[in-house]
């Protein structure tokens, strides 16, 4: 068995492109969109708010855990 080791360093587009068609083989036109939804929602809640509500934690408590 050989074991490839190249480094294939493509381009956003041709991700992008490779992605969808990989999308739609496996999911069909409307479980890609349904997929992509997913992640085009923008999330939940609201970050801005909710990233002031973190514990602020020094290096020492991080290094504690």
């Amino acid at each position: 068995m050989t074991v490839d080791t190249s480094i294939n360093l493509m381009n956003l587009r041709d991700i992008r492109r490779i992605g969808t068609e990989a999308l739609v083989k496996a999911l069909g036109p409307l479980g890609m969109a349904r997929y992509l939804e997913e992640y085009d929602n923008g999330g939940n809640g609201d970050y801005t708010v909710e990233k002031y509500e973190q514990p602020e934690y020094s290096i020492e408590d991080i290094l504690k855990l």
